[in-house]
């Protein structure tokens, strides 16, 4: 039974896919879903993409080692989702973009931003990569599956249903997604477990007060997660995405806090069920491991069915999410780039023939699809990778992205500088530390940053005013879609 609620599930996704292929007319549809999702596709499809498998089945696996202090990781992103909707949804939403790097071109006035598209294609690839390898955890326990036919499995049913209809088929599946680990989390697992393990005070006996300590897992560990999860979730382009998909600033505000407050209940829901875990079945061997044998050995047969759709649910949301948003990325920012390199020109989004432009779109998003799954079945363990791309994806970005939404004064010169000095302190601590790991290379590539964007913003010319002309017509909800700052020089 658990087995069919898991291909019923599956074979919902394509369907789900198909059924959005309808929508997607046009780029603008294609990526952003036209830009017309309203509070609850918003909220549920936000909630969605921030709650992956790391929140859901590393969540858990936390709480099982940590207890209720296994509960920072997801808390960290919740509070990142809570800033970025309650500060800066609103003006991002209006700005009429596709990507991180269009908002810095339009801010900016310079096309030399778009480098800052390989950063954030690197960091979302990684991301689709982790979520790929992810499948793999359930479908051996379900199926059976070896790794390697495990991850081509579920990353091929991820391509196909993002392929078909882009940034629709990929919200319509998220709200389904987004129901299913509502019911499996909140409804199944937590009651569940804590009532096999004698609810609070019978797990109390077993497990000890430590494990109801805030601050078992380490200061060190909370502030780290805080900095890294929470500024990431502020500029990632997987998120920002989202954002772009709003009817109105309204929603984009009110749908987002909807889904922080979920996200962070949802931290907590998996803490808990670590927790009662741990007081259950003290010998499980991988903390990653946790949350299908609880799913396995506690629940009816049927129900825990549902609860591990829940997972694959997670999983497949954050793969599908960071897929469009890097495949978006690459046609937007990247090949743009490299074709400017070798003195070539690309056609932007939106073409005379929007069809020829869906299939483009389509058809980077196959490819890309493609090289994740091969990576995710060549790669054993990609977490120094994704380590590397969310430093460099702070360290390097973040500054020269905030301060041109929050600092008239922001220069061009001073974010191009910001973001190579930024990336290149990160990466030089990573070598000395000697350790990718390490808590301190984002750190030393924040401050280093910010210290250059501030010096050069107060030393150099201001961002011309044709530039930022545009840019307050943008961001105040007046500008249009097809308007293109002047490129400026860089000094």
């Amino acid at each position: 039974m658990d087995i069919a609620i898991i291909l019923t599930y599956l074979a919902a996704m394509l369907a789900f896919g198909w059924w959005g292929k309808r929508r997607a007319s046009n780029s603008s549809e294609y990526l952003v879903a036209g830009r017309r999702l309203g509070g609850v596709l918003y909220t549920s499809t936000m909630a969605a993409v921030v709650i992956g498998g790391a929140s859901t089945v590393g969540g858990v696996g936390l709480g099982y080692k940590y207890g209720i202090s296994g509960m920072w990781l997801v808390v960290s992103i919740a509070a990142g989702v809570l800033l970025l909707s309650l500060l800066f949804a609103s003006r991002i939403q209006r700005l009429k973009v596709y990507t991180v790097s269009g908002m810095l071109k339009l801010r900016y006035g310079i096309d030399a931003t778009g480098a800052s598209g390989i950063v954030m294609m690197a960091y979302t690839l990684m991301l689709t990569v982790t979520s790929t390898i992810a499948y793999a955890t359930i479908f051996n326990v379900l199926f059976g599956f070896d790794r390697t036919l495990s991850v081509v499995l579920g990353g091929l049913i991820v391509v196909a249903y993002s392929a078909m209809g882009g940034m629709w088929s990929i919200t319509l599946t998220d709200v389904v997604q987004f129901v299913i680990k509502t019911i499996g989390i909140f409804f199944l697992l937590l009651p569940f477990t804590w009532s096999k393990a004698g609810g609070y005070d019978g797990i109390k006996e077993r497990v000890g007060d430590a494990a109801f300590s805030l601050g078992t897992i380490g200061t060190g560990t909370i502030i780290t997660f805080f900095v890294v999860y929470t500024l990431g979730i502020l500029i990632g382009q997987d998120i920002w995405q989202r954002v772009f998909t709003a009817k109105s600033p309204e929603v984009a505000r009110w749908g987002g806090v909807a889904a922080g407050v979920y996200c962070l209940l949802y931290g907590v829901a998996g803490a808990l069920i670590g927790l009662a875990a741990s007081a259950l079945m003290p010998d499980i061997g991988s903390s990653d491991d946790v949350y299908a044998d609880v799913a396995v050995h506690v629940l009816p047969i049927g129900l825990s069915g549902i609860v591990l759709a829940a997972a694959v649910a997670a999983m497949m949301s954050t793969a599908s999410g960071a897929l469009i948003a890097t495949a978006t990325v690459a046609r937007q920012d990247v090949l743009p780039l490299v074709s400017k390199i070798f003195g070539h020109t690309q056609p932007g989004l939106d073409t005379s023939d929007p069809e020829a432009d869906v299939r483009g779109n389509r058809l980077y998003v196959i490819v890309i699809g493609l090289v994740s799954i091969v990576l995710a079945a060549l790669i054993n363990d990609i977490v120094a990778a994704l380590t590397i791309a969310y430093d460099i994806l702070v360290g390097g970005l973040l500054v020269p992205i905030l301060g041109g939404l929050v600092w008239k004064r922001a220069t061009g010169t001073a974010a191009m500088a910001s973001m190579a000095v930024g990336t290149a302190a990160t990466l030089i601590t990573m070598f000395v530390v000697g350790d990718v790991l390490a808590n301190e290379p984002v750190y030393v590539g924040l401050v280093s940053a910010l210290v250059v964007f501030v010096a050069l913003s107060l030393t150099t010319a201001p961002t011309p005013p044709a530039v930022m002309k545009i840019w307050n017509e943008r961001v105040s909800g007046k500008g249009t879609e097809t308007a293109e700052p002047e490129v400026a020089p860089i000094a």
